[in-house]
């Protein structure tokens, strides 16, 4: 049975990390094999599903993940981030430094990718922590849920766009309901939230985080900092106006639509950070500036390897099956469409990792059932979206980003994120249904 095989696939997975302290990446490629095993694939298919997921995987990730952290050690070196933290802590004062990240994070989380505001943001959590003295779960969890919270909520992230394609959903109305639900979400899940972890002592990765002190004469200015470390949200919306409002055969349509790309978008953000931390005034020679990107891209790598594992690990269960098999067990079923949906996600979702494959996959099991019943296809979207969330499992990446960038062993990262991408997930299909009662 494929759920049998699912979890034997995890258990092994956790036993390896945890009881014989195996390294995550080699533990994932075992997990990988033993479930395709289990389910009864070839042995070869085995390999080429790890080789795609992997090689799928950090595709996507790769150049993101080594571009924003040379890009987020260059502004940390160069005292960027010291200058962002300080000043925040200045308006929000240090008690509240929480309420600061939230609203940073949100604010950059509805404009970005999942992936980018995660790099992008990270080096400042960490300063923001030192800077304020405050414990690092403190300001992490509030980040995290902003993050999350308008990728899964809020149109134009992939995975609301994508549903709304699917199922014919005004984006205008998802957006809406997604910012009735995203709003109070934000704020519960993210201040109020991470109070349940203010004892826990979780060192800064060293390797991640630059704890130095700086001249504050010899640093750019606050509206220098921020307006470099935000310039690849500039360029990618940039990108994004482009895609909606001009002609696809235009020469400025090509040239703004690519330097809108989130790869070429930091390319040229981390160009121009070399010159305003570095070059400019002689502030750091170009020697010292290269080593500062040596030691980013060596630092990376195992974490770059560990999520191109769980890429594979994702890739195996998908490719046995697991997916059109969850869509044949709940076909039957006769509760009402936004729970189904919602279920359906979830069991997805924890089955195969992949938040794109659980949406893509609920929302073409759904659409006969939406037209059958005639409900909402706005909040549908919304119901579908808020599952995808559901308890981050070991096959997704942002399980083990969470566990790397915040130094957590597995048994912190299930009682903290997955804990709380759980309880997002209900109160979004608890938000549906109330909605449900005023919209239908």
């Amino acid at each position: 049975m494929p759920l049998i095989a699912l979890a034997s696939g995890i258990l092994i997975l956790f036993i390896l990390i945890i009881v014989f302290k195996l390294n995550a990446f080699l533990s994932l490629m075992i997990s990988a094999i033993s479930v395709g095993l289990i389910q009864g694939m070839p042995p070869l298919k085995i390999v080429t599903s790890i080789e795609t997921g992997l090689g799928g995987t950090l595709g996507h990730l790769a150049i993101i993940i080594g571009l924003g952290a040379i890009f987020g050690k260059i502004i940390s070196e160069g005292g960027g981030a010291h200058r962002i933290a300080s000043t925040l802590i200045n308006i929000f004062g240090e008690k509240r430094v929480d309420w600061a990240i939230c609203v940073a994070s949100f604010l950059l989380g509805v404009i970005l990718y999942y992936e980018v505001s995660y790099i992008l943001i990270i080096p400042i959590v960490y300063t923001l922590a030192i800077e304020a003295k405050v414990k690092l779960m403190k300001v992490g969890i509030p980040f995290l849920a902003s993050i999350s919270i308008a990728h899964v909520f809020l149109p134009p992230h992939p995975g609301p766009t994508a549903i709304s394609a699917a199922l014919g959903a005004n984006l205008g109305l998802v957006l809406l309901y997604g910012i009735i639900l995203a709003i109070p979400a934000a704020v519960i899940f993210g201040p109020l939230f991470s109070k349940l972890y203010k004892n826990w002592n979780i060192e800064i990765p060293k390797h991640l985080v630059t704890q130095r002190e700086f001249n504050m004469d010899e640093v750019p200015s606050f509206s220098t900092s921020i307006l470099t470390a935000v310039l690849p949200v500039i360029l990618i919306l940039v990108g994004v106006i482009a895609e909606f409002s001009l002609s696809k055969t235009s020469i400025i349509y090509k040239i703004l639509t690519f330097i809108g790309n989130a790869d070429i978008a930091l390319l040229i953000s981390l160009l121009i950070a070399i010159y305003v931390f570095g070059l400019y005034r002689n502030r750091k020679p170009m020697t010292d500036l290269m080593k500062i990107v040596e030691q980013s891209l060596i630092s990376m790598g195992g974490i770059i390897f560990i999520l191109g594992g769980g890429g594979a690990f994702k890739q195996v269960i998908l490719d046995s099956g697991m997916a059109n098999y969850i869509a044949d067990f709940t076909s039957g079923w006769n509760i009402s469409p936004f729970i189904l949906a919602w279920i359906i996600a979830v069991i997805i979702r924890i089955a195969v990792g992949s938040a794109t494959v659980t949406v893509l996959t609920t929302a073409g099991i759904m659409v006969p059932i939406l037209k059958a019943t005639g409900v909402s296809p706005e909040l549908m979207v919304l119901a579908i979206g808020s599952a995808s969330i559901a308890w981050a499992p070991p096959s997704d990446v942002s399980f083990w980003m969470t566990k790397e960038y915040f130094n957590l062993s597995i048994g912190q990262t299930i009682k903290s994120v997955c804990f709380m991408y759980t309880i997002v997930a209900i109160y979004g299909l608890l938000g549906v249904l109330a909605l449900s009662t005023v919209v239908g």
